[in-house]
């Protein structure tokens, strides 16, 4: 795997291969191409609850940092709570839903991924 963004904070060096977080997006979001298998979106979904977990503290620290009675603030942490919830929850066992469930989580790591990109807007 190679190593392509790297933050740094408060001394901290946090290491996140944004080439397999990208993969594994694209991977969600063509799904629907293929046929549909729960076992393959089983494991797109364990992928990216890992990619979720992994972006959310860099926006986290981000959001510690903000002015807490900001509207951004607000908006920030209610998308990261959001998706914090939605990423908990089980997969639904019927491979549409499954499908649904996947890509939308497949968008929201996107999100956070262009968040840490930008370094948190």
């Amino acid at each position: 795997m190679q190593d392509s963004g790297v933050v740094a904070e408060a001394g901290e060096l946090d290491v996140i291969d944004v080439l397999t977080i990208e993969e594994t997006i694209k991977m969600a979001l063509g799904a629907s191409r293929r046929q549909l298998q729960v076992s393959t979106l089983v494991d797109l979904e364990a992928h990216l609850r890992g990619h979720i977990a992994l972006l959310q503290e860099p926006a986290r620290k981000a959001a510690d940092q903000m002015w807490h009675g900001s509207v951004k603030w607000h908006r920030l942490i209610t998308r990261l709570d959001n998706i914090e919830r939605q990423a908990a929850q089980e997969l639904c066992p019927l491979p549409f839903g499954a499908l649904i469930e996947v890509q939308l989580m497949a968008r929201d790591c996107q999100w956070l991924l262009d968040g840490y990109r930008e370094g948190w807007r």
